[in-house]
């Protein structure tokens, strides 16, 4: 693949769910970039986000998606079941592949995504978006440099309650659904980015009548005393911040600690607040990092790399095994 450095990049959804909506929203706000076809089951629901989302093309097929030779990128955001089959898809067709978190069901189906996207010298990334975000890279930033000394404790959440609902894509087992995959893997993201994988890790459960986790709580532990506390809920609001608690002070991500928000830092009996809320959602930065990767003809990431990817499901599969978990 050659740079093509002024390059605007066409890019196509898959799955025009929620998450679909907030990545073509932001997509709106980036330069040279265009939405150049999104595809649904049903051709009514592609044609209205294509209206929506200022879409060229809208499709009720995943394959005439793939096969479009104006599309040069494609986000998947299908339930997690279908990443690994909607991801092999694009790439089988030449298409750099963004595909949302978690990359698939387990090590096995992530393993075989990157193998392809190898053998085709294809561009694929996982879309875990906090990774990109102004305040995490700040966070991780003071934390490499030990402003505050070493890193002794990650404590994060993430919480929220929802109905209980057996249809919705969030409940269905079946899809992947529950707590672990679909919100317990902020927490676990968080940890690895800073500690990295753990030396031995606890973990217990409550579960739905349907089999799909409600909550997950887990305890790393590292050398040196060093730990992570971790929790994924949803049958109960938390703080979903995440603390990094250091020799010399502490990093707090305020709520919603996965996207956007204020950052606090705690010294010597100080608070200081730092606001990193913007214009966007969000995903406009880890798409611009993504853009910009295709333009000078990468095929990996070197912030989300695969194998930063492959330690993630590693450790999602280490927890679903504890908890006795199978989809």
């Amino acid at each position: 693949m050659t740079s093509q450095p002024y390059k605007t990049i066409r890019w196509g959804i898959i799955g025009l769910g929620n998450i679909a909506h907030k990545f073509a929203k932001d997509l709106l706000t980036i330069k040279d970039a265009q939405l150049q076809a999104v595809a649904s089951r049903s051709i009514d629901k592609a044609r209205e986000f294509a209206e929506t989302f200022q879409s060229i093309k809208a499709y009720d097929s995943y394959d005439t998606l793939a096969k479009d030779p104006d599309i040069d990128a494609v986000y998947i955001a299908t339930p997690h079941s279908f990443h690994k089959a909607h991801a092999m898809l694009c790439l089988n067709h030449g298409k750099a592949v963004l595909c949302e978190k978690p990359f698939a069901m387990n090590l096995e189906e992530v393993q075989d995504m990157i193998a392809l996207a190898k053998e085709k010298n294809v561009l694929l990334m996982e879309a875990l978006w906090t990774y990109f975000l102004p305040h995490y890279q700040f966070a991780l930033t003071e934390l490499k440099n030990e402003t505050y000394g070493k890193l002794l404790k990650v404590e994060a959440d993430f919480g929220f309650t929802r109905p209980f609902d057996e249809s919705s894509r969030l409940f269905d087992k079946s899809v992947g659904g529950g707590s672990l995959l679909d919100i317990g893997i902020y927490p676990i993201f968080a940890t690895l980015s800073t500690l990295g994988e753990p030396e031995h890790i606890e973990a217990t459960c409550t579960n739905f009548e349907n089999g799909a986790d409600s909550t997950c709580d887990m305890l790393f532990k590292y050398s040196n005393n060093t730990e992570a506390l971790l929790k994924s809920t949803l049958i109960e609001d938390t703080p979903t911040s995440c603390t990094f608690t250091c020799e010399n002070g502490t990093i707090t991500l305020n709520t919603q600690f996965h996207a956007p928000t204020t950052v606090t830092i705690s010294q010597n009996g100080q608070e200081n607040i730092l606001d990193y809320t913007g214009d966007t959602i969000g995903y406009n930065f880890e798409t611009l990092h993504f853009n910009q990767l295709l333009r000078e003809g990468k095929t990996e990431s070197d912030i989300m790399t695969f194998d930063f990817s492959l330690k993630l499901i590693k450790t999602l599969d280490k927890v679903r095994n504890l908890i006795h978990l199978e989809y």
